[in-house]
């Protein structure tokens, strides 16, 4: 039996609360919202989960120590939104706020019909923020994703 889909990814982040700011301020009027908040399985922290489509996203409490741009952990994650428009509101969001851009909107590199933009979520997180080209999500993928 194949896989369904990746339900849920949990960040260890130096201020919850910080974070949440950030991706409800960028993301929110596209539809991320806050779903729920649990105790950890440890006690000593709560986990705020925030919904992306049909998966969540979650925060919890890091115990030290900071994320390093291309060190071992996550390189960057993505969020995809219908049109281009959004894709440029959302950097006009991170221009309000004082995000660090990485890569303001502009064509992928690689892949014809990407529009994306990079920024770094408050603890160096990279957050891309893209649309896909007509049918990417209907199977007609791509033959590959390059690096």
């Amino acid at each position: 039996m194949p896989l369904r889909m990746l339900h849920h990814l949990d960040l260890a982040v130096s201020d919850v609360e910080q974070s949440l700011a950030f991706y409800l301020a960028v993301l929110g009027p596209s539809g991320l919202h806050e779903e729920v908040r649990y105790p950890s399985y440890r006690g000593t922290e709560e986990i705020v989960y925030l919904r992306v489509g049909d998966g969540y996203i979650g925060f919890r409490h890091a115990e030290g120590g900071e994320h390093r741009y291309y060190g071992v952990g996550i390189e960057h994650f993505a969020f995809f939104v219908d049109t281009r428009e959004e894709v440029d509101d959302a950097y006009q969001r991170c221009l309000d706020i004082g995000a660090r851009i990485h890569f303001p909107p502009e064509e992928d590199r690689d892949i014809e019909g990407f529009y994306e933009l990079f920024v770094f979520d408050p603890d160096g997180l990279r957050v891309e923020i893209a649309c896909a080209p007509p049918g990417w999500f209907d199977g007609e993928r791509a033959p590959s994703l390059g690096a």
